[in-house]
């Protein structure tokens, strides 16, 4: 197992631009998460951290960029009362995004995200619910498999930014060779 100054290595490596409290934050989370979700094999590892580079723009944001307005009333994220999609918008490294994400997250790991949304825009949060994320929606079968569009649709929805993390998943593969 990595400890977090050779895995603060491995994801400089990987996006170069990243801010140093983004990567710090990760790097000292990624062993447990790795250990707890299984994230053990370096097909695994590397996909997990290239979409967790995609998500959080390189390592560059733990919170979505828009304000959340188009998240308000989608019922398919639990967004039911006014003002919910500003709240719940995307947050932490995988963005975990909805009142229903947030709810459940919130349920597995033990922590009221729902009360203090904004805490999962911060470490250790902002790790501890993209592993959880990641582990919730059983990712490691399409990992194994290498199949990026399956684990990227799983998290986007669609394919969102499909060639940014193809290529964050090629950096990672070189990185943990």
């Amino acid at each position: 197992m990595n400890t977090p100054a050779e895995w603060e290595t491995i994801l400089k490596l990987i996006a170069p631009t990243g801010k140093p409290w983004i990567v710090m934050g990760f790097a000292d989370g990624l062993g447990g998460l790795c250990a707890r979700y299984q994230i053990n094999t370096p097909d695994r590892q590397a996909h997990f951290i290239a979409q967790v580079a995609h998500e959080s723009d390189g390592f560059r944001t733990t919170v979505e960029y828009a304000d959340g307005s188009a998240y308000e009333g989608r019922k398919d994220l639990g967004n039911i009362h006014k003002g919910d999609g500003r709240r719940f918008k995307g947050r932490g490294l995988i963005q975990l995004t909805g009142r229903a994400n947030y709810a459940a997250a919130s349920k597995a790991l033990g922590q009221d995200f729902v009360a203090d949304p904004v805490v999962v825009g911060s470490f250790p949060a902002a790790a501890d619910v993209s592993g959880w994320f990641w582990d919730s929606h059983a990712l490691n079968r399409h990992a194994d498999q290498d199949d990026v569009k399956a684990i990227t649709k799983a998290i986007n929805g669609g394919f969102n930014g499909l060639d940014s993390r193809v290529a964050y998943l090629d950096s990672a593969k070189t990185a943990l060779a």
